[in-house]
């Protein structure tokens, strides 16, 4: 499947207020945020960094989200509402995964190289969460609304508080 189609069909999934593709493609921000990312990232690949730039800070001024053109963004990917959320330039998002407004998937400012997170399929990262520096979020970990994460969360984990800490992995209470 291509970008369009995972899109469409992951915003049907997971949005009961969708009332179709024509109403996806026109006023969903999240989707047209990650469709000039695509342009932007093209861009950023092929080393036009102020173009990929130009592109992400256009973008960024219609949707109020702002992707790094150097983040690794899979298809099928739903962002909700999506204002004030920040991917940034070393980031991985894969397939399945759904963000929500005010997320932030930053760094630290102390690390060099791969520096921000990588939310790994199917992860479901709430409203104004915090994801910071090079760590992992599992496979279908759901990260609670304000939380703030710091470490590698375990595949399946439930994340709550500040600092982000695990309450459940695939639905059973820990701790």
């Amino acid at each position: 499947m291509g970008f369009w189609k995972e899109t469409i069909q992951i915003v049907k999934e997971n949005d009961p207020a969708a009332r179709g593709t024509l109403d996806i493609l026109l006023n969903y921000p999240g989707v047209k945020a990650l469709a000039a990312h695509k342009w932007s990232h093209f861009l950023y690949k092929k080393r036009l960094f102020i173009l990929a730039n130009i592109n992400a800070q256009i973008w960024r001024f219609f949707t109020q989200i702002e992707i790094h053109p150097g983040a690794q963004i899979a298809n099928g990917v739903f962002i909700d509402h999506g204002g004030g959320l920040v991917i940034g330039e070393t980031a991985i998002v894969e397939k399945g995964v759904l963000l929500y407004h005010g997320v932030t998937l930053g760094g630290t400012g102390r690390d060099e190289g791969h520096r921000h997170p990588i939310i790994r399929q199917n992860a479901l990262i709430s409203a104004h969460s915090q994801i910071i520096g090079p760590i992992e979020i599992g496979r279908d970990a759901k990260i609670g609304a304000g939380a703030v994460v710091n470490k590698n969360i375990p595949d399946g984990a439930t994340v709550v508080g500040i600092p982000g800490r695990v309450v459940k992995i695939y639905g059973k209470r820990i701790g």
